[in-house]
């Protein structure tokens, strides 16, 4: 077994294209993993093994691989950059140590790279960043490091800077180690070492001079030297460097071109010097289910088994894969373990190790390793596997609502049945995804992050499922609430000759600027059992979720439960669901209801002679325009506009610029729905 400390879990994240799987390519090839460097373009990339993403040049899953360096065992997650698939980054940050930030030089800090660093935050990650593409035209290392420190609010510390950018992109010089360093050879495999070149010392110099600042308000050894101007020791300063990026004081910031294989071998230096081992770490901590206590399990393989399960996975010859990040102990194949939320004792079959969709049997898994098990009885992401005698329950993952939902048919009815399976698995697999029954009309209706999302899941259900469907046209999933405070309340009475039905409750729904729905109990003592209260919560939240203005999921509310009354012989959980749901309907109603609709961020790049066009466009579909900067002979335009209005605007786009300009798009906030 490997020793904790020679131990790297890292995950690989950034804005799409600025080069996450190519710069992964790299890594797998100077290490040995492959033997050839596959291309994103060729669709030859060995982490984007799905068809789809082959084709489209993007990546979709987050795929997991295994690496050594320098006696070091790096566990690798590659996540997609495509805001669509924007869970498979969250669920992956839930179980890193550590992330390459990947920056593109000419784009800088774009819309992805700032919801990435975002959900890198929300889960306290280490981060070191990487800008890439410094051979590309218009690549500006200190626009980028500029953008770091306004809009990401960061603290970057300089570790390489480039020699020449663009074409004349020739190395890197290291500021720690105070070298320049220049490849040899088109694969990038030979590369050497050499004096810093004279037009480059007064440079290195300031930003040396600069380092050892920052470091020495972390490091008492280090302020004492700079300020008696005596030499610091290089193993010094990686040691401050590695402390003060584990605690998130800074984030160290290193350069390359990984197409031209330029940078990437001191970048996997980077990841062993300054990303942490999961020693490193503070214990995770959980809740005991039976005693509702927190505990924590501290990274040891003498510790009771503990692992959170963070993606499932269908695979055509083994059923599910289930990818877990073990946090204690050792889980061996043939292993009984307990699972939490639904609480159930399960025995775990295989175990192995991923290379992107490659399994490897291991006999077992254990602490700080990211790996996959089978056998286990159908599980979600976010649960807990562990030791049935030392149970715990991590926290789960928070995954954001969809905004787009399509109907769905399957060409024949014999394929009925299949269609509803094959969406089962992929339910199981993407919790952003969403299916239900319109009761109206009996149609399948599918929801998801937004077109090329549901587009892939279509495409998916035809090649690997072998259904084929019809597709309506996209419909933006709108949500309802209240504009003033309302009180109502709902009566459930229903006495026969024998047990009837009795439940009253009122109600106080008031508007928030919290998403989604605060329920508060503010009953008397007395006035309604203890017993039936989670069942007025189930019958408020079963409303919320059918809606009832025009039928969608209610959000923005406060609902106050303020006053009800029981029968002792009559009453019932059912009598008290159905009575919340009728004090909602009613308050809902008298609430002044309004629709909301999802607004998206957009960030457009053309060439400057297209702005008049493309500033009509969007002015036409009455979008509000943020920003526009010049980047070179670029603009870039940041705007936000209603999902309703953004449709098709892929190919708008593409024919008003002769199809020379890109954008991202994101999901921003919800609104009032414009009339």
């Amino acid at each position: 077994m490997i020793e904790l400390k020679l131990i790297r879990n890292i995950g690989l994240a950034a804005h799409i294209d600025a080069g996450k799987t190519t710069t992964t390519e790299r890594i797998l090839f100077y290490t040995g993993k492959i033997r050839k460097i596959g291309e994103v373009d060729e669709g030859s990339a060995t982490m984007d093994w799905m068809p789809q993403e082959r084709e489209r040049g993007i990546t979709i899953t987050a795929a997991a691989t295994t690496v050594y360096w320098k006696n070091y065992r790096i566990n690798i997650i590659d996540t997609p950059g495509h805001v669509d698939f924007t869970i498979e980054v969250e669920r992956s940050m839930k179980v890193l140590d550590g992330l390459i930030a990947i920056f593109c030089a000419v784009g800088g800090v774009q819309p992805q790279s700032e919801t990435v660093w975002r959900q890198a935050d929300r889960y306290r990650v280490p981060r070191i960043a990487f800008v890439n593409k410094m051979d590309r035209i218009g690549a500006d290392f200190y626009r980028v490091i500029r953008q770091m420190k306004e809009k990401l609010s960061l603290k970057p510390v300089i570790l390489q800077i480039p020699i020449g950018a663009e074409e004349k992109f020739q190395g890197v010089i290291d500021i720690v180690e105070q070298k320049a360093i220049y490849w040899d050879d088109a694969e990038g495999l030979q590369y050497h070492t050499e004096a810093i070149p004279s037009t480059y010392l007064e440079e290195v110099k300031g930003l040396r001079a600069e380092l050892l600042e920052t470091l020495a308000e972390y490091d008492e050894d280090i302020f004492e030297s700079y300020f008696k101007d005596t030499t610091v020791p290089t193993e010094k300063i990686k040691e401050v460097i590695r402390k003060g990026t584990i605690n998130l004081h800074f984030f160290p910031v290193f350069c390359g071109s990984a197409l031209r294989n330029r940078g990437i071998q001191p970048l996997i230096d980077g990841v062993i010097d300054y990303l942490p081992a999961p020693i490193d770490l503070p214990p995770m901590k959980g809740e005991n289910p039976e005693t509702k206590k927190i505990e924590t399990r501290s990274p040891s393989p003498d510790a009771p088994f503990s692992a959170l399960l963070f993606k499932a996975q269908s695979d055509p010859h083994v059923g599910l894969l289930y990818y877990i990040r073990v946090y204690s102990g050792t889980l061996k194949s043939g292993d009984k373990v307990r699972i939490f939320p639904p609480d159930r004792v399960d025995r775990v079959a295989k175990l192995y190790l991923m290379h992107a969709n490659k399994r490897d049997e291991v006999p077992q898994l254990s602490v700080g390793e990211i790996g996959v098990v089978t056998g286990i009885r159908e599980s979600r992401t976010g649960y807990t596997l562990c030791d049935f005698k030392h149970p715990i329950t991590f926290e789960p993952i928070q995954f954001p609502e969809p905004v787009i939902f399509v109907s769905l048919e399957p060409r024949t009815k014999m394929d009925d049945e299949k269609l509803d399976d094959a969406l089962k698995y992929i339910q199981l697999e993407d919790p952003t995804f969403k299916v239900k029954t319109d009761e109206e009309s009996g149609q399948r209706i599918i929801s998801g992050m937004g077109e090329l999302h549901l587009e892939i899941i279509t495409d998916r259900l035809k090649r690997e499922f072998g259904v084929e469907c019809y597709v309506s046209k996209p419909q933006v999933s709108y949500r309802e609430t209240i504009t003033r405070t309302s009180i109502a309340e709902g009566r459930f009475i229903k006495q026969t000759g024998g047990k009837g039905q009795y439940g009253v409750v009122k109600l106080q729904l008031s508007p928030s600027e919290i998403a989604g729905i605060v329920i508060n109990n503010k009953l008397k003592e007395g006035v309604i059992p203890r017993q039936f209260i989670p069942a007025i919560e189930k019958g408020i939240k079963m409303q919320c979720e059918t809606g009832v203005f025009m039928g969608y999921p209610i959000t923005n509310i406060m609902v106050d439960i303020i006053d009800g009354a029981y029968h002792p012989v009559d009453s019932s959980e059912l009598s008290f669901q159905v009575a919340a749901q009728m004090a909602l309907r009613e308050a809902f109603l008298n609430g002044n209801p309004i629709l909301l609709e999802p607004y998206m961020s957009l960030e457009i790049v053309i060439p400057e002679n297209y702005l008049g066009d493309v500033l009509n466009d969007l002015n036409a579909r009455k979008a509000q325009i943020m920003n526009i900067e010049t980047n070179k002979k670029d603009k870039i335009i940041t705007a936000t506009l209603a999902l309703a209005k953004s449709f098709g605007y892929a190919t708008d786009l593409r024919s008003l610029t002769q199809g020379r300009g890109t954008y991202t798009m994101q999901f921003s906030h919800y609104a009032p729905k414009e009339d």
